[in-house]
């Protein structure tokens, strides 16, 4: 019998994490340990040995943070919506379940997260301009240089390479040659 998947939830509304317990107790083929937390502070107080595999959790949170607390550095994140916001604040997340999805839609989400290899969801997360940046980077252009080449503006470049360092956690020209390597983006000369 394997382990069950351990969930935390950080929603403040007793309501909704309540509604979002019971959907997750209703699945079939999934079981899981289930963690409430009500706000940041009793995050930072829960026992580091809890570990979630993926934490649910509301936008408001910042999410930095969440995984710095969670002691899991492999930890799925799920954006918990119940309003409309910026869909820019929701790219950090793995994926977004909202308050009016259906028990299956979430599960399916849920089943597809824990099957996901890890070093494939990077590069995946990457869009093809973006690669395309990370390209131009390692080649030594300017963001002047690379938005001559790509048709674009000197801003949306410097835009680019904020997301792409977001997204990958990676700051430094190196890193990004090291990734591009790694990734199959550029071929090493023979």
């Amino acid at each position: 019998m394997s382990r069950p998947v351990k969930i935390t939830i950080i929603e403040p509304s007793l309501i909704l994490r309540s509604g979002i317990i019971a959907v997750l107790q209703q699945f079939k083929g999934i079981s899981t340990e289930l963690f409430e937390v009500s706000d940041f502070e009793q995050l930072k107080t829960s026992p580091s040995w809890q570990k979630p595999d993926i934490v649910i959790a509301n936008p408001i949170f910042p999410l930095k943070e969440i995984k710095k607390e969670v002691s899991n550095p492999n930890v799925k994140c799920l954006a918990l919506l119940n309003n409309l916001l910026d869909s820019t604040a929701l790219k950090a997340y793995d994926d977004v379940i909202s308050i009016y999805d259906s028990a299956e839609h979430i599960q399916e989400k849920l089943t597809k997260l824990l099957h996901e290899p890890l070093d494939d969801k990077k590069q995946e997360s990457l869009s093809q301009r973006e690669k395309e940046i990370i390209v131009c980077v390692i080649k030594g252009m300017t963001n002047k240089q690379i938005a001559d080449s790509l048709n674009l503006s000197s801003h949306t470049v410097i835009s680019h390479r904020k997301n792409i360092a977001n997204k990958l956690q990676i700051h430094s020209t190196a890193g990004l040659t090291i990734y591009a390597i790694v990734n199959k983006l550029v071929d090493l000369p023979a």
